[in-house]
């Protein structure tokens, strides 16, 4: 078995976090008991590309115990929580690369070397894995069938490729799913973004300006928790329609440009990039942190800070501090990184049960259909959706009303008027 991490000797701590994490994600452990009788991945090599968190340990013990083999790396230079990938090897024997911190270089090479596994399934979280496969590992085509992708980001990325003709296997977007976006995103990155900025950086967000740029299903969930801790949010739009709610929802609304000159605390979650630039960083006020929970730090337009700056030193763990020529300090946290991957521990386990639930049920999926699909990218079934929805309610001892025989009929008639 192949492996790259940190320090191998972190196992044992790891595996006490992932059996933690474990014990919040019912939905996940109800799959794996049946994974574990059939057998639906049996003979399948499978790719992950993947934040290396606690959560995702399951959901790879997950995959294997459906018969897969696996290989994972970190999708993101700073997401990956060392003790746990030295878990992920020494216990569970999977092959990891991933340390975190590790340089440009050293994802790539990474990412290859989960790639040499010669994948039937690709598991791609940013859609790195799918680009490197449809450039540089082109050799690898022949024998994928189909992939999943977790991300906002990656989905508009695989979209893209489709819409131009160049994606050369099916994908399913796991991130559309109802029972991923509508609560990994919203709450999670809601809590756990928090949870980033307040681990850099123990400030105050009571009576702070608080800009959200982007007001999708993350920076929903996020303006819903920074105003939950106090904090004046604004909120920044590109799409009326989703500026429209965001005011109806309560937040103020403005454009980058004239919120920059007043926010203490931005975070930007949009998956674009330079949504903040060089003309936002030269109005900003003095002490201003600046964050970025989306998945690339290309959304802060870093090297043009870091030319403006006239020094740069680490001031806190994950939090950099930017001296701008009138004097003026900056706070970078996590180095533009995900800010809850880079400075906490990403979403909590039990949100992530549904997320990683639909990766499972998506992987088993397309190893049955593969054979039935175009090269596009596809949604998670509907009774997918609602299965996974359903089984977390069980586990959450909350039952809901069924239709009955009348109303069943009602809705699916035209001739019943009132």
């Amino acid at each position: 078995m192949n492996f790259d991490v940190r320090d191998i000797n972190l196992a044992e701590k790891g595996r006490l976090r992932i059996e933690w994490a474990g014990r919040q994600m019912p939905v996940l452990k109800l799959i794996k008991e049946r994974f574990l009788k059939e057998k639906p991945l049996a003979g399948l090599r499978l790719a992950a590309c993947l934040h290396v968190t606690t959560e995702t340990a399951n959901l790879m013990d997950t995959l294997v115990a459906g018969g897969a083999e696996v290989a994972l790396c970190a999708s993101n230079p700073l997401s990956t929580q060392d003790d746990v990938a030295a878990s992920l090897v020494t216990h569970f024997n999977i092959s990891t690369f991933a340390i975190k911190g590790e340089d440009n270089e050293t994802y790539y090479k990474h990412l290859n070397s989960a790639l040499d596994i010669k994948p039937h399934i690709t598991m791609d979280d940013g859609a790195d894995m799918v680009s490197a496969i449809h450039t540089t590992r082109q050799d690898l085509l022949a024998g994928i069938v189909g992939g999943t992708e977790e991300t906002t980001t990656g989905v508009i990325r695989l979209k893209a490729m489709a819409k131009d003709g160049v994606l050369k296997y099916p994908i399913v977007a796991v991130n559309d799913a109802l029972t991923k976006h509508l609560f990994d995103n919203r709450y999670g990155t809601g809590q756990s973004t928090i949870d980033g900025v307040l681990r850099a950086t123990n400030i105050l967000l009571a009576g702070k300006n608080f800009v959200v740029c982007g007001y999708g299903w993350c920076g929903k969930g996020l303006a819903m928790r920074a105003k939950g801790m106090g904090a004046r949010v604004i909120v920044t739009e590109i799409n009326p329609l989703v500026a429209l709610e965001a005011t109806m929802d309560g937040f103020e609304i403005m454009p980058i440009s004239e919120a920059a000159r007043i926010g203490h605390i931005f975070v930007t979650v949009t998956g674009n990039k330079h949504v903040i630039d060089a003309e936002h960083f030269k109005v900003m006020l003095d002490g201003a942190v600046v964050a970025n929970s989306g998945h690339f730090n290309v959304e802060l337009n870093i090297d043009a800070l870091e030319a403006m700056a006239v020094s740069k030193r680490q001031v806190r763990d994950f939090t950099d501090e930017y001296t701008l020529t009138d004097g003026k300090k900056i706070y970078l946290l996590g180095e533009g990184r995900l800010i809850n991957l880079a400075a906490a521990e990403g979403h909590p386990a039990c949100v992530m049960d549904m997320s990683f639930a639909n990766q499972a049920l998506a992987a088993e999926y397309m190893s049955k259909e593969n054979s039935s699909l175009k090269k596009a990218v596809y949604p998670v079934p509907e009774h997918m959706d609602r299965e996974i929805a359903r089984l977390k309610l069980a586990s959450m001892d909350i039952k809901i009303d069924t239709l009955t025989q009348e109303q069943t009929e009602y809705l699916a008639s035209w001739e019943m008027g009132t």
